[in-house]
């Protein structure tokens, strides 16, 4: 699939557009009258790529999420900080949902899973 189609005519951009009648999808230029019959039923793809530290810096920015619940019965094993976040996800590997904590310390951050 190509990232984006254009015009044979005059050069412009191809925008995905749907004959009802038909049930077909087309491509279709704004500016003349071409229109095209798509290749593929999709129009557009996203592929979203993290980086390792990328999906650290998501984990320490929970503690700052005021939505997610909080605990004082559960101690930083790392600076002692009485207050962390909690939020169940599932573990790569592993089958059903564990429990992950991250320190509210913003000097610390540090993540553990029970």
């Amino acid at each position: 699939m190509s990232a984006m189609k254009f015009c044979r005519e005059c050069n412009n951009i191809l925008y995905p557009k749907e004959d009802k009648q038909k049930k077909i999808l087309l491509f279709a230029c704004r500016n003349c009258d071409y229109e095209e019959v798509a290749d593929s039923f999709c129009v557009y793809r996203n592929e979203v790529h993290h980086a390792v530290g990328e999906r650290t810096q998501i984990l320490q920015d929970v503690a700052n999420d005021p939505t997610l619940p909080r605990t004082k019965d559960v101690r930083c094993v790392k600076c002692d900080h009485p207050e962390a976040v909690f939020f169940q996800a599932s573990s790569r590997g592993e089958e059903g949902m564990t429990l992950f904590f991250v320190c509210c310390n913003p000097a610390c951050g540090y993540r553990w899973r029970d």
